[in-house]
């Protein structure tokens, strides 16, 4: 831990707000908070800050938003002073920044490390929260604000005799931080999704062999990096402003929107169509998905035609037209899964040293003191790489144990009912804030930086209003939370996303209650909704 850490110490347990976490979101909140000259403490498992960038430090780890949108916007000294070396950063650089962050606006003086939270409990005589670590220390405060991620509870399958597995297993998001020698060893990769694809398309070159289990084949779109010269950084600085006030009103906080309007898909020739899409790929960003045609996930019609073209594309990829077919999604619209970028992918399964295999419908039947077992024919492997996703949206505060009014149990209510207000409050759970929380905009449609620092604002305005306005608590009404449900709801079930199988829904976790875990009505539209509800004195809230 860095000298300048917070020291544990009896006397440093009482504060006005804590914050869980210290990635993008916690560290935003904790600088935002301490503006407002409140005692805080951020709090993290970790043994330094990063959060998502600093647990998945595995082979391939890329943000897939461009650079010059995927950072803070609070401080133009800030702004001037970072010089970003890559169009899309790898993970290296990426917890670098935030490194950077911390240090420049001394963070890390209020940041206490190694302290996983295992329960947190509201106090309703005191009016205040009280969090419990996993080594046994106590924090009180008045507010608990939790900027634990929406991708951060790890998915580990329970395939049976792991522990007789001779052989290394390492999940994508505990990666070991002295890293993997993969060199010349027989590895098996568990997962084809964002995360799979980037590990398989990195260590495909260097290990002796490569199984890929794969149970849903994705549309992954070729990325276009670009190493930044300072031109290039000047000229994309120059355009600063320009981006700060654009993400804050499109569809998925990103600097650019739908480049064609409602309608204008069916007013094209096909051939006009399918110029408009080979533009957009050309680009090599998530803009052929979240920056074309806004009927993408409404309109079958529209996403049977955008799917048949990146799966061309796929099938040009791939010399074996079996292993091209079992790579290309049919169960699926393009878009209604996370989309992936990838560079070399596909070329992947055109090596030798790699095999498909596919656990769609003989599922992987577990482990042997050799490898894994598939079918009964056994693949021995050195490495087993399980990039297997993560319990979304509610798995980081459902394994923290909180306890809100009356003793009500936070985990008991979301495997019943996923609801949240807004996504950044659930009734019955005062002063509770969660940020990324379910039924937000975050990581399925939304470039991060964007939501999550529009929601730290919010977080932030709200209590200084309470401060300001010599209140305590606050708590979204029932009726209030009824109201965001309903909404969320539909205007999920006007999408595509809800006839898809997917941890967008939570699927992936065997007797979670479906529902979209992200909004999906637009990061700018949420955001005003959101100063709505600010600008009314937070109408529906229950205020003491």
């Amino acid at each position: 831990m860095p000298e300048t850490a917070l020291q544990r110490s009896s006397e440093t347990t009482q504060f006005d707000a804590i914050v869980v976490g210290a990635g993008i979101a916690g560290l935003y909140q904790l600088y935002r908070l301490r503006e407002l000259g409140l005692r805080v403490c951020a709090l993290d498992a970790a043994a330094d800050v990063g959060g998502t960038w600093y647990w998945n430090c595995y082979p391939g780890a890329r943000v897939d938003s461009q650079s010059h949108v995927y950072q803070y916007w609070f401080s133009d000294e800030l702004l001037r002073e970072w010089d970003w070396q890559e169009r899309f950063p790898a993970q290296p650089e990426t917890e670098r920044y935030l490194n950077f962050v911390a240090d420049k606006f001394g963070l890390r003086k209020d940041i206490r490390f190694n302290t996983r939270i295992a329960s947190a409990r509201w106090d309703e005589d005191a009016r205040i929260w009280t969090l419990n670590s996993e080594a046994g220390e106590s924090f009180t405060a008045r507010y608990f604000v939790s900027c634990a991620g929406m991708l951060s509870a790890p998915l580990v399958p329970p395939f049976p005799g792991h522990e007789r597995f001779r052989g290394t297993i390492a999940h994508t998001a505990r990666w070991p931080r002295e890293g993997l020698d993969l060199t010349g060893k027989r590895v098996g990769v568990v997962g084809t999704g964002a995360t799979g694809i980037q590990v398989i398309q990195t260590i495909a070159g260097e290990v002796a062999e490569l199984k890929v289990f794969q149970r849903t084949p994705q549309y992954a779109v070729a990325m276009h990096n670009e190493h930044y010269d300072d031109a290039k950084r000047a000229e994309l600085r120059a355009h600063y402003p320009e981006y700060r006030e654009q993400v804050q009103h499109t569809f998925a906080g990103f600097a650019f929107d739908f480049a064609y309007e409602p309608g204008e898909y069916y007013r094209m020739t096909p051939q006009a169509r399918r110029e408009a899409l080979e533009k957009l790929w050309q680009d090599g960003s998530l803009a052929f998905w979240i920056g074309s045609f806004p009927e993408l996930v409404v309109d079958e019609a529209v996403s049977e035609e955008v799917s048949e073209f990146v799966r061309e594309k796929i099938r040009a990829r791939i010399q074996d037209p079996v292993v091209a077919e079992k790579l290309v999604p049919y169960s699926y619209g393009f878009g209604t899964y996370r989309v992936p970028l990838e560079k070399g992918y596909y070329d992947v399964f055109n090596r030798d040293n790699v095999e498909l295999v596919d656990v769609r419908e003989t599922p992987i039947e577990g482990f042997t003191e050799q490898g894994l077992v598939v079918g009964g024919r056994e693949y021995p492997l050195d490495v087993v790489v399980l990039a297997t996703g993560f319990d979304a949206g509610t798995g980081a505060l459902s394994r923290m144990d909180v306890h809100g009014r009356g003793g009500r149990s936070l985990t008991e209510l979301w495997n019943r009912d996923i609801r949240s207000t807004l996504g950044l409050q659930v009734h019955g759970f005062p002063n509770l804030f969660t940020v990324a929380g379910p039924l937000a905009p975050s990581t399925a449609f939304c470039n991060m930086t964007t939501c999550l620092q529009q929601q730290v604002d919010w977080v932030t305005d709200c209590i200084s209003w309470l401060r300001q306005n010599d209140h305590q608590v606050i708590e979204p009404s029932a009726e209030k939370e009824e109201e965001w449900v309903k909404h969320h709801d539909e205007v999920a079930a006007a999408t595509l996303m809800m006839r898809t199988t997917s941890w967008y829904t939570g699927a992936n976790i065997e007797g979670k209650p479906r529902r979209l875990l992200s909004y999906i009505g637009g990061a700018g539209n949420y955001h005003k909704i959101c100063d709505q509800v600010k600008d009314s004195g937070y109408a529906g809230f229950e205020i003491a």
